[in-house]
């Protein structure tokens, strides 16, 4: 069932965050230096592999906070594209990384200016309605925007914004540009709900990168089913007279989560309190994003 387009402040604050989640940041210059960083799939299979440890209850619900330098993660559609591989290529060859993800959708572009925020959640009893999880996080989202920025925060709707890439019925727009996308991905004892947030750079180059790789992946068969994307239609928040850095909108994110009376606690903390603790490098990590590439692959 489609979701209606909502205004999102307007809508009030969206279901129910955990008592106490546990922070880890892989953002700007709280990345790990290592070259496990610059793997496509990394963050991926790191988020496998923590949220099986939520679902096993190993470590409470979790705020993961990412980006990564350059790349360009494909949806499993698109991979099955005719000359994907070939556009994967040319993108490699420009020093974009490339990688097809498990969590669905179609590709979007990462970068040092797109920060992704992912709940992981254990799964509670009874019937899992997604649309909650969507709406969560899109509040969260807008109202950490608020916080420096409430005139534009008070324009953002949740809406599919057509022609923009990886779109979906809770699209975060500003006049009809959008600058963020949600997902989730659900496991046995535990799910996740992720969005990509385009905070600053262009929204226009963007946008025409993944035009570009659906022109060469389809070798310009208008028949087939892949996104149209019009570069337009994509904008970054400081573009949209949101916040102009990661650093800026991730103090947002924080704010607003211990605002609502979440206990945010470092990731140092949990393994000073517990001795529980997980990097990107760690060998579990590498073998989850080993068994992702070969599943996904083309």
């Amino acid at each position: 069932m489609r979701s209606e387009p909502y205004n999102v402040l307007e809508n009030g604050a969206a279901g129910r965050l955990p008592e106490k989640l546990v922070v880890f940041t892989h953002a700007g210059g709280e990345a790990e230096g290592t070259a496990s960083v610059q793997d496509m799939l990394v963050p991926f299979a790191f988020e496998e592999v923590l949220c099986r440890d939520v679902g096993a209850g190993k470590v409470p619900p979790v705020l993961h906070l990412w980006s990564h330098p350059g790349g360009v993660a494909l949806g499993l559609r698109d991979s099955k594209l005719p000359r994907a591989a070939e556009a994967m290529q040319a993108l490699e060859q420009q020093g974009i990384r490339t990688a097809v993800r498990h969590s669905g959708g179609a590709a979007v572009p990462l970068d040092t200016g797109v920060i992704n925020v992912s709940l992981l959640l254990p799964k509670p009893a009874g019937k899992l309605d997604f649309h909650d999880d969507f709406r969560l996080l899109a509040s969260v989202i807008t109202e950490a925007v608020a916080v420096s920025h409430p005139q534009a925060a008070a324009l953002i709707r949740a809406e599919e914004v057509t022609g923009s890439y990886c779109p979906g019925d809770f699209d975060l727009a500003i006049g009809g540009r959008k600058f963020c996308g949600i997902a989730q991905r659900r496991q046995s004892s535990a799910y996740f709900v992720h969005a990509f947030v385009i905070v600053s750079g262009s929204g226009l180059a963007r946008g025409e990168r993944i035009r570009r790789f659906y022109m060469d992946a389809a070798d310009g068969d208008e028949s087939l089913d892949y996104p149209r994307v019009r570069p337009e239609t994509i904008a970054a928040l400081a573009e949209l007279g949101g916040p102009a850095s990661a650093a800026e909108f991730t103090a947002g994110i924080r704010q607003v989560l211990a605002s609502r009376g979440t206990l945010l606690l470092p990731e140092e903390q949990l393994q000073q309190e517990t001795g529980y603790s997980l990097r990107y490098s760690d060998p579990q990590v590498l073998e989850a994003a080993r068994i992702l590439r070969e599943r996904y692959a083309r």
